[in-house]
C-alpha cells in the first residue's frame, strides 16, 4: 500500500529545488556566517529564457546578500522545458534540506 511507504530523503547533490505550486523553492545557508535562506522562484517570472541553448531553455542567475555578513551567494541553474534541473551551482554557500531549514527556524524562534 502506498501510504505505508517511507518518505524518501531528498538528494541535494542531484536536485536541491522543491516544487511548490507554480514555483520552485530552494534552501541554502551562507558558508561564512551560517545564515539560512529560503528563495521562491516563480516559474513565469524569475526564470530567464536562454534562446542559445535549446536543450536547457530556462535558467536562473540570482545573487543573494544576507543581513549578517556582506558575503554574496551566487545561484546559477539551468532547467529543461519542463523545469527539471540540468545543472546548478551555488558559490559562497551550501544547499540545505527543507527539514534542516525548518528545524533551524523553530530553534531561532525559541
Amino acid at each position: 500500500m502506498w501510504f505505508f511507504r517511507r518518505k524518501k530523503v531528498k538528494n541535494l547533490s542531484v536536485d536541491p529545488f522543491y516544487r511548490q505550486g507554480n514555483s520552485l523553492v530552494v534552501y541554502f545557508k551562507c558558508s561564512r556566517c551560517g545564515e539560512y535562506f529560503r528563495s521562491h522562484l516563480r516559474m513565469g517570472y524569475d526564470f530567464i529564457n536562454d534562446y542559445d541553448n535549446p536543450s536547457s531553455p530556462y535558467r536562473i542567475d540570482k545573487i543573494y546578500v544576507g543581513s549578517k555578513c556582506p558575503n554574496k551567494l551566487h545561484l546559477t541553474a539551468a532547467f529543461s522545458s519542463s523545469y527539471k534541473v540540468r545543472t546548478f551551482s551555488l558559490e559562497g554557500g551550501e544547499f540545505v534540506s527543507k527539514e534542516e531549514y525548518e528545524q533551524h527556524t523553530k530553534e531561532a524562534e525559541k
